[in-house]
């Protein structure tokens, strides 16, 4: 049972790692195999449209000076793929799209390297707009043939400042019952 989480927030241990990890405890508990990647403090350019990556199908974007090739093969190898962004002007961070878009041609492009994975999307908002960005995230999962969970609301918490989200008992609930929700369903695929 492997897990890969990946936290688009320019910030580290910010708001949007705390919902992320809140969704990884029931995981933790079941001894799953999990990864944590937080892109802060990473410069990751966005997709070039070369199409190399159709042509060598090797698994990897031609792009190689940042961390995407490691994120895709943590991606391939997973059952679970948590993304999780702050809300920026009503959608993810500039990071996460630039992610998203590169790791999903080059899992296009290899065989749809993404299939049948369980996903979900994490959303850390001060206020309004999430929603876009949770939607954004989805229809990564959705155009790579990804089975996405929900929860008991949408996956989002609440806070603005470092911290705060610790204090969305609604949004932390919710991203446990994610958590809970993600592994019974890969323990049904699986036995």
């Amino acid at each position: 049972m492997r897990v890969v989480a990946i936290s688009g927030s320019p910030r580290k241990q910010g708001n949007t790692d705390l919902l992320l990890r809140t969704v990884l405890e029931p995981f933790i508990k079941a001894g799953a195999d999990i990864e944590f990647v937080e892109l802060a403090g990473h410069a990751i350019r966005g997709c070039t449209a070369c199409y190399i990556c159709f042509h060598k199908q090797n698994g990897k974007c031609v792009l190689t000076k940042d961390l995407v090739n490691d994120c895709i093969a943590k991606m391939a190898s997973a059952d679970v793929i948590l993304l999780g962004s702050p809300n920026y002007f009503a959608d993810v961070t500039s990071e996460m799209k630039a992610l998203i878009d590169r790791c999903g041609m080059v899992g296009r492009a290899n065989g749809n390297l993404f299939r049948r994975k369980l996903g979900a999307a994490v959303v850390a908002s001060g206020r309004a707009g999430a929603i876009h960005a949770f939607d954004t995230m989805n229809h990564f999962f959705l155009i790579n043939q990804m089975v996405i969970i929900g929860s008991t609301y949408w996956n989002i918490g609440l806070g603005q400042e470092m911290g705060e989200m610790a204090d969305d008992q609604d949004g932390l609930e919710a991203m446990r019952q994610l958590g809970e929700n993600m592994l019974w369903m890969l323990k049904k695929l699986t036995d």
